[in-house]
């Protein structure tokens, strides 16, 4: 193993996972991280296969994740927790007590509570946490985050971002049978699930481009698909700090859409437009009534152009995966850095605090809509 590479151990994501075979290819992609050991599934033939399919040895495979903590203490630079998301709590803090490192996949919690309990043990263990978001790594995102940064668009005026799905709708295979999400998404709790998957992405992406954070929301759920009493629409009206006009809508409901994710962001000098679908462009519009499709290898861009982001030449789309192994070169850069003592966050990753905050927001979005009225989105306590 190259002496820069970062041994990572994974508590779930299997291979019958959702989201585990793209950690798995994202992570090691750069050669960043190498998968050593795991605890991948309580299925033992999955997880066997899932770790020969990784070339984890037999002696590293655990069969109950508390037995992996104990035994790979010391040994590794960081746990990643791909369980589903009622988990990750107690996970992450005995994780963190035992002085792993730690990445969570989104969500990193089911409340605002159990988020603030993990940054607690992060500060009590002076220990380090991390959440995937992956779709801030694509190259275009990280292009328009600059060209607000440096004024491109004057001043925000407004942003409107979605991301919907048809997956609770759309019927599937030759039969025309309903979909079988997994049993723990068809749970609610106070956050219902639909918020915990897309809700929390889409405020990341939105503080991520703007840097704002969210004051009060006025929202709507909505259970509309095959799934009785599971809510799988909401739109959302938000105020950001600065005044800032905000509209989100995410959902599992929205036939046409495998993943319809699109944000817009509309300033006093141009606005810009970019769609997950189509991750290569960003359409920028000015205020002379010009458009302009800007293109990830177009010259002069100030992020696009960097090496990192041009594993191949143009003309060969980068996409889900690349964007993923963006964001696990962050990780392993913060990784390294908090090795050495640094604690300064990476500006590419999200830590704990951004995760607690999205957390705060879902939780302020589900008492709007209970109530029917605005509510506040409690800052950190």
């Amino acid at each position: 193993m190259p002496e820069n590479t970062l041994k990572l151990g994974i508590i779930g994501g299997a291979l019958d996972s959702a989201i585990g075979r793209s950690h798995h290819i994202a992570s090691q992609m750069d050669g960043r991280f190498r998968i050593v050991a795991g605890c991948f599934s309580l299925i033992p033939k999955v997880n066997e296969d899932t770790a020969a399919l990784l070339d984890v040895p037999a002696d590293r495979l655990y069969s109950d994740w508390r037995t992996f903590l104990k035994s790979e203490q010391g040994k590794l630079d960081a746990v990643l927790l791909l369980t589903p998301t009622p988990m990750h709590a107690e996970m992450a803090a005995e994780a963190l007590a035992a002085g792993f490192p730690v990445i969570s996949e989104k969500a990193l919690s089911v409340s605002s509570a159990e988020a603030a309990a993990i940054r607690a043990a992060r500060d009590q263990h002076n220990g380090f946490v991390a959440v995937t978001y992956n779709y801030t790594g694509y190259p275009i995102i990280r292009e328009l985050r600059h060209m607000i940064e440096s004024g491109k668009l004057g001043q925000i005026m407004h942003v409107a971002a979605e991301m919907p799905q048809e997956g609770f709708l759309r019927l599937v295979g030759a039969q025309d049978t309903k979909p079988q999400p997994q049993a723990w998404r068809l749970k609610d709790d106070f956050i219902p699930t639909v918020s915990l998957d897309l809700g929390v992405h889409v405020h990341h992406l939105i503080h991520f481009l703007t840097q704002a954070s969210p004051i009060e929301v006025c929202a709507m759920e909505q259970q509309q698909g095959h799934f009785d009493g599971i809510i799988d629409n909401v739109q959302c009206l938000a105020r950001y700090t600065g005044d800032l006009p905000v509209q989100l809508w995410y959902g599992k409901t929205a036939l046409g859409h495998a993943n319809g994710l699109r944000i817009r962001v509309f300033g006093t000098t141009a606005s810009a437009e970019w769609v997950q679908m189509n991750p290569e462009y960003l359409t920028l519009h000015d205020n002379r009534g010009h458009t302009y499709l800007i293109s990830r290898a177009a010259n002069g861009l100030h992020i696009c152009n960097q090496e990192r982001y041009t594993r191949f030449k143009a003309g060969h789309p980068a996409g889900f995966m690349e964007a993923f192994a963006n964001y696990y070169a962050d990780l392993a850069d913060w990784l390294i850095a908090h090795r050495k003592g640094e604690p300064a966050p990476h500006p590419m990753v999200a830590g704990v605090e951004i995760a607690e905050e999205g957390l705060r927001m879902m939780e302020a979005i589900a008492r709007s809509a209970r109530s029917r009225s605005w509510q506040p989105v409690p800052s950190q306590e």
